[in-house]
């Protein structure tokens, strides 16, 4: 996979209980560690998320991290765009190599 070549991570997190985290990423087929259970409203402030209070749940949220742990890019949704795309990271993450090279 071209993530691993670029040492890309993924990660994910749900504030679903374990077994519809794991219903989800199995009918998904995902591939990377999804964190489950997580507390909407602390994950909201300590994020920025949106968090829909009446329907409980967190509108997508999204980060590429740099190998130092600080945010490169941040991605909030309050509906149904505005999520990050594997091959847009992918590019964007060798853009950023490019550049850094220079």
């Amino acid at each position: 996979m071209e993530f691993d070549a670029e040492q890309i991570k993924v990660v994910a997190g749900s504030v679903d209980p374990i077994q519809k985290t794991k219903d989800l990423a199995d009918k998904l087929g995902l591939s990377y560690p999804v964190a489950y259970g997580m507390d909407m409203e602390r994950t909201c402030e300590r994020t920025g998320a949106f968090f829909e209070k009446d329907r409980k749940f967190i509108q997508p949220t999204c980060f590429l991290i740099r190998p130092n742990r600080t945010v490169e890019v941040a991605a909030y949704s309050s509906g149904p765009i505005g999520r990050f795309v594997a091959r847009d990271v992918l590019s964007l993450v060798k853009f950023y190599k490019s550049r850094a090279k220079k």
